[in-house]
């Protein structure tokens, strides 16, 4: 049988730094970070708060998840070396996901294009 991957088990608590030191690396900010990951999700700011507070692993961060974003399917590309659109696992997918609109935050990509097309305050 196949271990579980280990960023299953590892806090979201941090993992969310090291996405805000690769942004404000490429002159973004924390609040681009929070937009891209509360779009992905349905966190609100409190929320998203609570589950560092409480060091919720990627499991249960995910699966707490108050929504995703109905637009998921429009994340494309590759992260890690993979296509995030063929990730068989979803949990692996969701990770993906979430580190595939952080890069693209990263490289200065358009909200609006980050978003797939919702409204950027949405």
């Amino acid at each position: 049988m196949a271990s579980e991957h280990r960023i299953y088990g590892m806090s979201f608590a941090s993992i969310y730094p090291l996405y805000v030191t690769k942004v404000e690396r490429k002159d973004h900010t924390k609040a681009e970070v929070d937009q891209v990951i509360t779009w992905l999700t349905g966190y609100d700011d409190a929320g998203l708060a609570k589950a560092i507070d409480d060091e919720v692993d990627m499991r249960t961060f995910f699966a707490e998840a108050p929504r995703m974003h109905p637009n998921v399917d429009q994340i494309t590309g590759v992260i890690c070396g993979m296509r995030v659109e063929e990730i068989e696992d979803p949990l692996m997918q969701q990770i993906r996901w979430m580190d595939k609109l952080v890069d693209e935050v990263a490289r200065g990509k358009k909200m609006t294009s980050i978003l797939r097309g919702s409204a950027v305050d949405a």
